[in-house]
């Protein structure tokens, strides 16, 4: 991870897959934190399709400013199917070496980490900034744009349970995360829902009727359900509590709402330190490394690391969670 005979005198930045409320707050802190450092700093438009397109341009201070508060991604994001192959993996780190560059900074989740492991490979120093609203990457306790995700579904919940409890319906409120259940059990527990469904733990169905019932004995007007998208069909699982229940069930899929929207202080904090941390170490000479989160303290771990841990379910939080919605 250290090497000591790189000096770093031009970098270059890039975002790949989906994009995260706080991308543009690490981006403006790595801009400026390699200016203060006395580099030179590219943007590369469109992560790595835009890098094998030799879409790039040098940045200044102003090319940030007034970003932070954005969400999305001012350099734009994409997936690129021809950097999943040799040829094109050789020509984006062509580019890179035609414009000098000797360290690149990927915003991304698990595949952009995994696309820097690549070039890192050819000789290219990378250092990964994990940005991702479904919190998946197991090394880390929060990526960028969670957070705000999970403020943008309890904003959505917090309107549906209005109408829900003057028209006396439930509702199952579809959010992001096809093999991770975060977004589902942190807006489930902040949220105050009567159960989440979550690709980790396999829901029992008995005992949801049962806690819909419970609280329609007690008077309750509304019933709130959180559910991953990547657990069966939402339309299949309303049409069973109506037949089980009685009572009436209406299906809300949130999609790519939970992407955009302002960046929560948390994240945008969280994404200027990660930024600034970035291109610190690139100056120290450790490369070829992904930033986490342990608690308020940032650290970081090898690339191949970062990519190769499992995310691990936070089984204390959805037995909180199963506790309070009784």
């Amino acid at each position: 991870m250290e090497r000591e005979n790189i000096k770093m005198e031009s970098i270059a930045v890039l975002c790949s897959g989906g994009d995260a409320p706080g991308m543009n707050a690490a981006l403006r802190a790595v801009v400026r934190t390699a200016i203060f450092n006395g580099m030179r700093i590219y943007g590369i438009h469109d992560g790595y399709r835009g890098l094998i397109d030799n879409d790039i341009e040098e940045l200044k201070v102003s090319s940030v400013s007034d970003i932070m508060q954005r969400g999305g991604t001012v350099l734009g994001s994409a997936r690129s199917e021809r950097f999943r192959h040799e040829e094109g993996q050789q020509r984006a780190y062509e580019v890179l070496k035609e414009h000098d560059i000797d360290g690149l900074i990927v915003l991304g989740g698990d595949g952009s980490f995994k696309g820097a492991l690549d070039l890192q490979e050819k000789g290219m120093q990378v250092i990964g900034i994990p940005c991702t609203i479904d919190n998946d990457l197991g090394y880390t306790t929060y990526t960028i744009g969670f957070l705000t995700a999970v403020e943008t579904v309890l904003d959505a919940v917090g309107r549906l349970r209005d109408t829900s409890s003057s028209h006396g319906i439930g509702v199952i409120v579809e959010v992001m995360g096809r093999h991770c259940g975060d977004i589902a059990l942190f807006a489930g527990l902040a949220g105050g829902a009567e159960a989440v469904i979550v690709p980790e733990v396999e829901f029992d169905l008995d005992e949801l009727e049962r806690k819909i019932t419970n609280g329609e004995k007690r008077g309750k007007k509304h019933q709130i359900i959180i559910k991953a998208e990547g657990v069966q069909r939402t339309e299949e699982i309303c049409r069973i509590l109506e037949e089980r229940t009685g009572i009436d069930f209406r299906t809300t899929i949130l999609g790519h709402v939970q992407r955009g929207g302002a960046p929560s202080a948390l994240d945008r904090i969280l994404a200027s330190r990660m930024g600034s941390l970035a291109v610190e170490l690139l100056v120290q000479k450790k490369t070829g490394v992904a930033i986490a989160t342990n608690g308020s303290e940032l650290h970081y771990v090898s690339m191949e690391e970062a990519v190769n841990t499992p995310h691990k379910f936070n089984t204390d939080i959805y037995r909180v969670m199963r506790e309070l919605s009784i």
